[in-house]
């Protein structure tokens, strides 16, 4: 195979080691092949910190015999490595125990025909121009106020790739895809006091990033703006989730929706299909064919077709997050949602974040989690946390070292808004979201 292998060279490889599997005994087979290729840079202090090039390439094939699977990877995607790897999955599942539920998806469920979604935008970035980049950013972050005082550096990274997927039911597909990413990390000092804070841009074209210095200027603003952070005595109050940290909560309810999690009934959420989870006014919806979407897909990760669905109407859950297995252990339909969730938004509210800081009026604000204390069975929910404190629907002061706690079905249930000022650099996309209540607890 060239050194740089095409899509149609991908899906001949695909379906040869497709035939080969059958040929030696399995009764159906699927397979994947990924080559990607990408270029990472680290400026710190002005100095390149680190400069790697990555070309990777690795190829899956699972096999069945009957209801007995076996699953190889390589690394190698030459053919007798290929055909090798073919074997060795076939020589796993002879000695494989029977699962009534494993296997190829429905036919009817795979994506015959799918969209271009515009997902690959070339950038020929070379080392002295990425290294420019990141150094602008650095610099614009260093020289935006004295007390930002030292840097943990700008980093700047490509990726190219090619996916291609095949299965024995006559199914070949894939599609090339491109992403780019800036980030800046900078450290502030006052009064012996540090603080650090960050700032990054995503894309998957080259004219979706944001300008390198104005990267560096809000990673400097949000550190200068933590500095003189002072705990706070334990109480009770309502929290507002920044866009970045609401998505980490919708991903623990996304967690507790997914299929694995519900038939292994290790779930908070257990059973809760079609039952109120969040107030009425809360949507939810999954959009996978946005053109250049960060988590557009026209297909899953299983061939299967990937559509636009409400996952919460009016605040009632309206299905799970399904793969073949889990939907057929649950007895449903998969919902194309192998590999995860493709383009999920909570829908805006009216009001912007200034706007949800007022409708606070007093409690905190959280712009940072550590720790990871969640429990997924229970919905326990306890995590150490920075931010700001509000008074009178007002930020009055920054505060540090302290925990918010809650149980996160009752947490999703106090959602009092949803902001609009929604954060695009994922697949999951989301305003600020305001909870009710929590026990934030402090001095």
């Amino acid at each position: 195979m060239s050194a740089s292998p095409g899509q149609s060279e991908l899906e001949a490889l695909i379906d040869s080691a497709l035939k080969e599997a059958l040929r030696i005994g399995a009764s159906a087979a699927d397979a994947a092949v990924t080559v990607d290729s990408g270029l990472s840079v680290t400026v710190r202090l002005g100095e390149v910190e680190t400069l790697e090039y990555h070309r990777d390439r690795g190829l899956g094939i699972t096999v069945y015999l009957g209801q007995r699977k076996g699953s190889a990877t390589t690394s190698d995607v030459s053919w007798p490595a290929v055909a090798e790897t073919v074997a060795k999955a076939v020589s796993i599942a002879r000695y494989a125990a029977e699962d009534a539920y494993a296997g190829l998806p429905d036919p009817e469920s795979l994506a015959f025909g799918y969209p271009d979604l515009d997902l690959s935008h070339p950038w020929a970035l070379e080392a002295d121009e990425a290294i420019g980049l990141a150094r602008e950013s650095e610099a614009a972050a260093l020289a935006y106020d004295k007390r930002v005082t030292n840097s943990e550096g700008a980093s700047i990274g490509t990726h190219s790739g090619i996916k291609v997927y095949g299965n024995t039911l006559g199914f070949i597909g894939g599609f090339p895809s491109t992403y780019y990413s800036l980030s800046c990390v900078v450290v502030g000092s006052q009064d012996e006091q540090m603080e650090r804070d960050y700032w990054y841009t995503s894309s998957r074209t080259r004219e979706g990033l944001e300008d390198p210095a104005s990267v560096g200027r809000t990673a400097a603003e949000r550190t200068v703006r933590r500095l003189g952070a002072t705990r706070i005595a334990t109480t009770r109050a309502p929290v507002l989730y920044t866009p970045e940290l609401a998505r980490g909560l919708i991903g623990h309810f996304l967690a507790a929706i997914r299929g694995g999690n519900q038939y292994r009934k290790s779930s908070f959420l257990l059973d809760a299909a079609g039952t109120q989870v969040f107030p009425s006014f809360v949507q939810m919806h999954e959009q996978p064919h946005v053109p250049r979407g960060l988590g557009s897909a026209p297909f899953d990760g299983e061939g299967c077709q990937t559509r636009d669905r409400a996952l919460v109407r009016d605040g009632v859950l309206d299905g799970y997050v399904l793969n073949t297995y889990a939907a057929r252990k649950l007895g449903l339909k998969t919902t194309g949602n192998a590999g995860g969730v493709h383009n999920l938004s909570v829908a805006p509210g009216p009001l912007d974040f200034d706007g949800l800081v007022r409708r606070m009026h007093r409690g905190l604000v959280v712009t940072e989690l550590m720790g990871q204390g969640v429990n997924g069975v229970t919905g326990d929910y306890s995590r150490g946390a920075a931010g700001f404190w509000v008074e009178d629907g007002a930020i009055v002061r920054p505060v540090n070292e302290i925990t918010i706690a809650g149980n996160l079905k009752d947490m999703l249930r106090q959602v009092v808004a949803v902001g609009s000022d929604v954060d695009r650099r994922g697949s999951l996309q989301t305003g600020s979201i305001l909870v009710e209540e929590m026990t934030i607890a402090g001095e």
